[in-house]
């Protein structure tokens, strides 16, 4: 774990990191040990369009998905707040500038769940959902070593690699003291 800079005032705590790094894991187990609610950006995206993240890219692309993916964030930041929440970002979504920009004026947590892009790649392969980013191991790494300096944006970078669910959420909780 290591922390740069201030940690933001916690209304909203935000999830960030590449396929496989246990966004959504994480969310959930950190909002059940905070009790907060949890959302995972990427199920407002498909009850909004109305389509999966795979007919949405492949149906309309991948600028019709951040366009959406876009839209969905700026209505949970709208939605934030007396009761704080936990939610997780698409592994894109912190990338994109006009995102970025968005939580940075929100003030909310930012936390980077990172592991070795050999392990991330890994809990890929397990899942049975299909990732239209995901592809062979050697493009998995460049889009990884292409997104990482924009995560390492975070204020908070918690290292996941090898470590239990709830351990993780705990560790999340504690760093922000959120205990």
């Amino acid at each position: 774990m290591s922390v740069r800079g201030a940690t933001p005032a916690v209304r909203a705590v935000f999830l960030v990191g590449f396929m496989g790094a246990g966004k959504t894991s994480v969310g959930r187990a950190l909002g059940q040990q905070l009790n907060w609610p949890f959302e995972d950006l990427d199920e407002r995206i498909q009850t909004r369009e109305k389509r999966t993240i795979e007919q949405i890219f492949r149906e309309s692309g991948e600028t019709e998905f951040r366009r959406a993916e876009h839209a969905a964030l700026r209505e949970v930041l709208s939605e934030l707040g007396p009761v704080p929440r936990v939610v997780a970002l698409g592994g894109g979504a912190f990338v994109q500038p006009d995102n970025a920009v968005l939580l940075e004026q929100a003030e909310v947590a930012m936390v980077f769940l990172d592991a070795p892009v050999e392990e991330l790649f890994r809990r890929c392969q397990l899942e049975p959902l299909e990732r239209p980013l995901r592809r062979n191991q050697e493009q998995f790494r460049k889009l990884y070593e292409a997104r990482r300096p924009h995560y390492m944006a975070a204020a908070l970078r918690i290292e996941t690699g090898g470590k239990e669910v709830a351990a993780i959420a705990a560790e999340v909780a504690s760093s922000l003291s959120l205990r």
